[in-house]
């Protein structure tokens, strides 16, 4: 296999010559230039990657480690990813299966140098176990997490759910259910905070209705629509965990005849492109922002840089369904 010395020899050139027109380096004439690259043409001569990762101690390569594929995590990788390459940085995906082990390799792979940097989406590992591996490379969670060297890039959902409710109490609607996400995550008991907090303010009984749990995808909405349809005492408004959830209460609520918004209002949550489709009313949950932020947390981190990170806020998006 060719190398920089041999490609040195045969354009009589020196080896740092060499290595300046492969690197696209100034300092060298137009001439030397076109010859040293007609003897790497000549030779299909391609820098080894790896050698010149060892060289640097960098990979130029991000990891992003997810239990599950989503909507949101879409919108994620997206934006990170063109974060990432247009600084350079190329990124993989592990997608883990909710099996804490696959976490652990990538993990690993950031101790061993394979990979510069980390970002968790939702950890499976307790983070006792994922600390330790910060003196190996920079890691950034998703997921809402209060730790010294592990910095998040979690926005508090309490604010924009109550965004929600304010603006569904606000269109006129009282007898409002909430379906919630997993129980025990700490956006879950934001929301479950805010809905609190919200009935004291509007004097409403938060008990009045049963409220669901455990619910996120668009089957899971297709089945609270018929839900509704056979339950007597009806809710006129449903806060959503997510707008897949949302669109599968929409759709199957159509296919029933059921009016939206005069029979009850939909608001989803997230804002992702399936809420612009159908028309429907949510809660702009700025991911691609907080990807950007996650980029530039590992950037700074990496290069001893001190790049701002860009404010995020919620908004409400006010559509048909409410």
């Amino acid at each position: 296999m060719a190398n920089i010395q041999e490609i040195a020899r045969l354009a009589g050139v020196s080896s740092a010559t060499v290595s300046r027109v492969i690197n696209n380096q100034n300092y060298v004439s137009k001439e030397t230039r076109a010859k040293v690259q007609q003897v790497i043409d000549k030779l299909d001569y391609v820098p080894n990657l790896n050698a010149v990762s060892l060289k640097k101690g960098t990979t130029k390569l991000i990891g992003i480690v997810a239990p599950s594929f989503s909507d949101s995590l879409a919108v994620f990788i997206r934006s990170f990813t063109a974060s990432a390459q247009n600084h350079g940085y190329n990124v993989t995906l592990f997608m883990t299966k909710n099996a804490p082990d696959k976490e652990l390799e990538a993990l690993e792979m950031l101790r061993r140098k394979q990979i510069d940097a980390l970002v968790l989406v939702i950890r499976l590992n307790d983070w006792e176990t994922i600390e330790p591996y910060t003196k190996y490379g920079p890691i950034v969670t998703w997921q809402r997490v209060e730790n010294k060297k592990i910095p998040s890039v979690f926005m508090n959902q309490y604010d924009g759910y109550k965004l929600g409710l304010e603006h569904l109490y606000a269109q006129g609607f009282r007898k409002i259910i909430n379906v919630y996400g997993l129980t025990k995550g700490l956006n879950t008991q934001s929301r479950i905070s805010a809905y609190q907090d919200f009935c004291r303010q509007k004097k409403i009984n938060p008990t009045e209705f049963l409220h669901f749990h455990g619910m996120g995808t668009r089957s899971d909405g297709e089945k609270i629509a018929h839900w509704w349809l056979n339950e007597k005492n009806k809710p006129d408004a449903f806060m959503t965990p997510n707008d897949a959830f949302a669109a599968g209460l929409i759709t199957e609520a159509k296919r029933l005849n059921i009016n939206i918004p005069s029979d009850f209002a939909v608001c989803g949550f997230d804002n992702i492109e399936i809420a612009h489709l159908l028309n429907m009313t949510t809660i702009d949950y700025p991911v691609d922002k907080q990807a950007e932020n996650a980029f530039t947390i590992i950037q700074n981190q990496l290069t001893a840089t001190k790049k701002s990170l860009k404010e995020l806020q919620f908004s409400l998006i006010k559509r048909s369904t409410t």
